[in-house]
C-alpha cells in the first residue's frame, strides 16, 4: 500500500468526531512524511489542572490523542503548571481565581492519573510547561509577545464582551494564549488539539511558531460534550457531569439520564463503535424500531465497560433494572383515564396529556417544562415537546420531583 494512501486512511480514522481542522491539507502532509521517514508526529494538548477530576467531557480529546498513539505518533500530555496559575479565560465572565502552586501540582496528579485510563502511559511524555515558561526573562518575554497587537488579542470574544460590559481584563490574562502558543514552540508541535472555544488559543500558537521559523501546527478541534441536562457544555461546577472515576452504576444511571437527542454524539466521541453501526442504530430509531431506552442502554454499557470493564458493565445494567423496577410508585397517585376518543393510534401528543393533568393550562409553560427535563414516562425522561406518547395501562407520569400521575385506559 502506498504512503498516501496509508496517509489517506489514517486521516479518515483522525477526523472521526472532529469538529475542524486546520487544514486538513497539511496534516495529510505531514502523515505522508510519517511514513516516509518513520519519524512520528508531536501531538501535543495541554491540560490546565484547575480541578482535580476527568469527566467525559475531558475525553473526548484525550480519545483522540488514543487515537494518534495507536497510529505509531507521540502524544505530550502537557501539564500546564504554570499557566494554570493564571488560568484559561476562555469563555469566562471574569478573570479565573489564580491557584497556588501547591495547588496546581495536587491536581495535575490526580488529573494524568485519571487520564491514563484512556492512553497508554507508556507511550505518553508527560511535560510541564514550567520547564520553559519560568526560565524566560523579560527580555524574552517581550521579544515574544512582540509579535501580537492588541487589536488581535481583543478579537478574542469573551476579552471583547467583558471590556464592552466594563469588566476588566487583566494583562496577565492576555499572556496565557501567549504562554500556551509558545508551548507549541517549545515542543515543536505538529498538531495540537482542543475544544472549538480553543480556537483563538490554538491558532496563535500556528501564528507563533511561523514568526520562529517552524512549520505551523495542524490545529485539530473537537466539539464541546453537552452535560446530562442537554443543555449546557459538561462541568462540574453545573453539577450535570460523569466523571471517569463515578462507580459504574452511578456512571450507568447518569448516562441513562441523557436526554434522547445526544446518544448519537456520545457514541461517536465517547466509544469505538464503528460508524456504520451508529449510523444504522440511528436510522432504526428515527424509523421506531430501535426505543431510546435500547438504544440508551447500550451506550451506558459500552461506556462503562471502557473505564471499568465488561463484568461491571453487566452489574451495572442489573442493578439499574433492580432499581428501576423497584423505584417507588406511590400508591396516592392521581389517576389519568384515557378513552379511544383521547388517542390517535394508541397515542397522543405529550403537551395534550400534560394538559390533562391539570398541572398548567399554558402550553408554552408545558413546553418549557419538557424542555427543562421535569416530565418522566416511567422514569424515562421525555425531552421533545413535539413527540407523540403511547400510551399503556398502568404507566407512571412524573411532573417535576413530586407529582405523579397513574394512567388507565378504558
Amino acid at each position: 500500500m502506498s504512503f498516501e494512501k496509508r496517509a489517506t486512511q489514517d486521516l479518515e480514522i483522525l477526523c472521526r468526531g472532529v469538529e475542524d481542522i486546520i487544514n486538513p491539507e497539511d496534516l495529510q502532509k505531514k502523515l505522508i512524511r510519517y511514513y516516509q521517514t518513520g519519524q512520528p508526529l508531536i501531538i501535543k494538548e495541554g491540560f490546565d489542572p484547575s480541578a482535580p477530576d476527568i469527566h467525559l467531557g475531558h475525553t473526548v480529546t484525550l480519545r483522540k490523542l488514543k487515537q494518534f498513539q495507536l497510529l505509531g505518533h507521540q502524544v505530550v500530555f502537557l501539564v500546564g503548571d504554570f499557566t494554570g496559575r493564571i488560568g484559561d479565560p476562555t469563555g469566562k465572565k471574569e478573570a479565573r481565581k489564580q491557584l497556588t502552586e501547591e495547588e496546581v501540582l495536587a491536581n495535575a496528579k490526580t488529573y494524568s492519573e485519571q487520564a491514563f485510563k484512556i492512553l497508554d502511559p507508556e507511550k505518553t511524555i508527560i511535560k510541564f510547561n514550567s520547564k520553559w515558561l519560568k526560565n524566560l526573562s523579560f527580555v524574552d518575554i517581550i521579544e515574544i509577545t512582540a509579535h501580537f497587537t492588541v487589536a488581535r488579542m481583543l478579537e478574542r470574544e469573551d476579552f471583547h464582551q467583558r471590556l464592552s460590559n466594563g469588566k476588566p481584563v487583566g494583562l496577565h490574562e492576555f499572556l496565557y494564549p501567549i504562554m500556551q502558543a509558545y508551548d507549541s514552540v517549545a515542543l515543536h508541535a505538529d498538531v495540537e488539539l482542543g475544544g472549538t472555544d480553543q480556537r483563538f488559543n490554538l491558532l496563535m500558537g500556528r501564528d507563533l511558531q511561523r514568526e520562529f521559523g517552524q512549520e505551523p501546527q495542524v490545529v485539530m478541534m473537537m466539539p464541546l460534550l453537552e452535560g446530562t441536562d442537554g443543555v449546557e457544555k459538561m462541568s462540574k461546577s453545573l453539577g450535570n457531569y460523569i466523571a471517569v472515576n463515578d462507580s459504574p452504576f452511578e456512571m450507568f444511571g447518569k448516562i441513562m439520564s441523557i436526554p434522547d437527542s445526544l446518544i448519537k454524539k456520545y457514541f461517536i466521541l465517547l466509544t469505538d463503535i464503528p460508524m456504520d453501526t451508529i449510523l444504522k442504530w440511528e436510522r432504526d430509531f428515527s424509523n421506531n424500531l430501535l426505543h431510546p431506552r435500547d438504544w440508551k442502554i447500550t451506550l451506558a454499557k459500552e461506556i462503562v465497560s471502557i473505564y471499568h470493564g465488561s463484568a461491571h458493565s453487566n452489574q451495572a445494567l442489573e442493578d439499574f433494572e433492580r432499581a428501576f423496577a423497584k423505584k417507588e410508585r406511590p400508591e396516592d397517585a392521581q389517576i389519568l383515564t384515557f378513552t379511544d376518543d383521547d388517542l390517535k393510534d394508541e397515542k397522543i401528543w405529550v403537551i395534550s396529556l400534560l394538559l390533562k393533568t391539570g398541572v398548567s393550562h399554558s402550553k408554552s409553560e408545558i413546553r418549557r417544562l419538557i424542555e427543562q427535563g421535569g416530565v418522566y414516562l416511567d422514569n424515562e425522561r421525555i425531552s421533545d415537546p413535539n413527540s407523540d406518547i403511547q400510551i399503556k395501562d398502568d404507566q407512571f407520569l412524573r411532573v417535576g420531583k413530586k407529582l405523579f400521575f397513574k394512567i388507565k385506559k378504558k
